[in-house]
């Protein structure tokens, strides 16, 4: 790869124009791409300061916002209300200096008169074309500023009101993104219009590469800087659109708001050149050839980028590598590594993209490659102990994909001690890993997961006056486990299929460690007059372990699509035997669900997983099927005679399985 291609263009802080003039405020891009360079290179005190440094006013459009836009990174991070009402503090400063440099709306009476004479230009694309390059700009900051905002007051507020109140600031956004990419795609349109006009004239023919896309040649009148936020406003609001429940996305589209997932993943892959879709996954295409195309370079360099390049860039890993635990369609991890790679050429130590490779290699099913690049994620820097609680959480979720409980404590007693995302979780995680472990002694273990299962229940916080799901179904566990006299069964590896880790793991560690600490439980349970031995929660344990052995022979039948296989690996068991198992684990669970006491989520859960395994086996009807018991609102775990109340994690349950009934032609479940 040619270095040039991603080396910095701004490797020295530019000098700042002084006195600040608004009229000038584009001269300010360099020192802001110099900035996010430094930010993006784990240097985030130097960024801070340098922000700091060149407008300590908080005047200038771009240092402003700029510097907004790390506080806001920060108080995410730390979810603590100092810094959250800090960031608040400058994104709202962000949206006054934008405020101050955007072209003033018309009166009344002009914009009604816009609306009788056209040429007026007094609304949409006709008005955006009246601005000045700082106009256009000021109009991109205001939405991205006013984003932020409202992303911030729905996590601090905790209540329904502040929800309601940024959910319209969301609306304000999403409507400026819409005219300014409306105006790009009009002068780019004029441009393509202009060059069929040159080639008519001149009797050439046009760039078939033009013809084949579904976007036009992009006009070189729009600056590259402005171009890559409107690509990221436009690109990121109809992605996120587009993973709205299909009820609400129904009424959304009504009003003119798009959800063309593709589209948006498209054209926030324009900002870095990355062209169209990978179209590998590890089941179809071999490892040279994955090898191959991650390694190809995009069609954009460092010197053609606009300002905002690298965030369309962690956008689309965000979602090709978070998001996609909740949907399947347009997933594309070949295009992830492939945005990785060439991003770490360019960071080396950049802690956000360590944090991708690491994700890459998670949801590869090569969890001690994550926690490699997770660890180096966390010796890149030292300035920002907040990141590193990312770390530890992927770290802990990759142990338990390695069945390492022990690793996975670790983890989690860095979590419980330093981060303030949810401590109930972080309790919860430390005390089954205490459960399961096999160090030191087994009284202090069960002692200390006692205390942390009783904490559990107080530790949870809410978000926009809601209850985090996650929360509530931990608590509910740690007052079973209390009211069980300090017994769960196998908790840890229910944990492990809560954070796809049981997705993510090696074959071999499913099949060598996960289905055998199954079957060790199963063993006493399937005995004659089990359950009169047993005791309390007999049903909800033989269920839960059935469950658990069904999901386990599924992965060992049919790994994850994106999962990396060792061609030298053979599992004991065939993959017919292996769904054979699966599916008989399953109708276990449906027949013996009526008699759950607490647990009826795993009923649910067991007819998604069933219709997973279905469609993985080619029976597209049958897999439908469960899919439509799940989204149909009846009750599952009982007879006719009633219902049991909610079960854990609905919410979750019924995206997922939108999305895998959406996802069913793409044989990727």
């Amino acid at each position: 790869m040619d270095p040039a291609s991603y080396r910095s263009i701004y490797p020295d802080p530019p000098p700042v124009k002084v006195p600040y003039k608004a009229e000038e405020a584009l001269d300010d891009l360099p020192g802001v791409i110099y900035a996010l360079d430094q930010f993006l290179a784990s240097h985030m005190h130097e960024s801070e300061d340098y922000c700091n440094q060149s407008d300590e006013k908080k005047e200038r459009l771009y240092f402003a916002t700029g510097y907004g836009l790390i506080q806001c990174v920060k108080g995410l991070m730390s979810y603590g209300d100092e810094d959250l009402l800090a960031a608040i503090g400058h994104t709202k400063q962000g949206v006054l200096i934008a405020s101050q440099h955007r072209k003033k709306p018309p009166a009344f009476t002009s914009r009604l008169a816009g609306y009788v004479v056209s040429s007026l230009n007094t609304t949409g694309v006709g008005f955006v074309k009246t601005m000045t390059d700082v106009e256009r700009h000021a109009e991109l900051v205001y939405a991205e500023s006013l984003f932020e905002k409202a992303l911030l007051g729905i996590v601090y507020s905790g209540d329904w009101l502040a929800f309601i109140k940024e959910a319209l600031n969301m609306r304000t956004t999403i409507n400026v993104y819409r005219s300014l990419y409306k105006y790009v795609c009009a002068i780019d349109a004029e441009y393509a219009a202009e060059l069929a006009a040159s080639a008519t004239l001149n009797g050439s023919s046009t760039d078939s590469a033009s013809t084949t896309s579904r976007f036009p040649p992009e006009c070189p009148r729009i600056d590259r800087h402005f171009r890559s936020g409107v690509y990221l406003g436009a690109g990121m609001s109809t992605l996120i659109i587009s993973l709205l429940p299909a009820r609400l996305l129904n009424i959304i589209e009504m009003f003119g708001y798009a959800a063309d997932r593709a589209e948006a993943l498209e054209i926030l892959g324009r900002a870095g050149g990355w062209g169209p879709a990978s179209g590998h996954h590890a089941f179809t295409a071999s490892a040279d050839d994955r090898h191959e195309y991650e390694e190809t370079p995009p069609m954009m360099s460092t010197e053609q980028e606009g300002v905002r390049r690298a965030i369309c860039d962690m956008t689309l890993l965000i979602f090709h590598l978070v998001v996609s635990s909740f949907t399947f369609a347009c997933v594309d991890v070949p295009m992830a590594a492939r945005i990785v790679k060439w991003n770490l050429k360019r960071y080396p130590e950049g802690v956000f993209f360590l944090f991708g490779a690491g994700r890459v290699a998670l949801v590869r099913s090569q969890p001690q490659e994550a926690i490699e690049y997770y660890t180096k994620a966390m010796e890149a820097q030292k300035q920002y102990r907040n990141l590193h609680h990312i770390s530890f959480w992927e770290m802990a979720i990759a142990n338990l994909a390695l069945a390492d409980v022990d690793a996975s404590l670790a983890c989690w007693r860095d979590l419980e001690r330093e981060g303030t995302w949810s401590k109930s979780i972080y309790s919860y995680g430390m005390a089954v890993c205490l459960l399961e472990s096999t160090e030191g002694d087994p009284k202090a273990r069960q002692e200390e997961a006692r205390k942390l299962m009783e904490r559990v229940p107080g530790l949870r916080q809410k978000i926009a006056g809601k209850s985090i799901p996650l929360e509530k179904f931990v608590a509910r566990k740690a007052r079973k486990f209390l009211a069980q006299d300090g017994r769960l069964a196998l908790p840890a590896l229910e944990m492990s299929y809560v954070f796809l880790a049981i997705a993510h793991a090696p074959r071999r560690i499913v099949e060598t460690r996960m289905l055998p600490s199954v079957r060790a439980l199963l063993d006493p349970l399937t005995k004659p007059n089990a359950e009169k031995t047993y005791g309390t929660g007999y049903w909800d344990d033989l269920c839960l372990a059935r469950f658990l052995e069904g999901v386990c022979l599924r992965y060992i039948a049919f790994p994850d699509p994106d999962a990396v296989l060792d061609p030298k690996e053979t599992p004991s068991v065939s993959r017919d035997e292996a769904a054979e198992g699966a599916k008989a684990a399953f109708l276990a669970v449906f027949e013996n669900g009526p008699k759950i006491e607490l647990d009826h989520h795993l009923v649910y859960h067991a007819h998604y997983e069933y219709g997973r395994l279905m469609a993985c086996l080619g029976d597209e009807a049958e897999a439908r099927k469960q899919f439509d018991l799940v989204l149909s609102g009846k009750y599952l775990e009982v007879g006719p005679s009633g219902r049991k109340g909610r079960y854990s994690m609905e919410n979750a349950l019924t995206m997922r399985t939108h999305a895998a009934a959406d996802a069913l032609h793409q044989k990727r479940l």
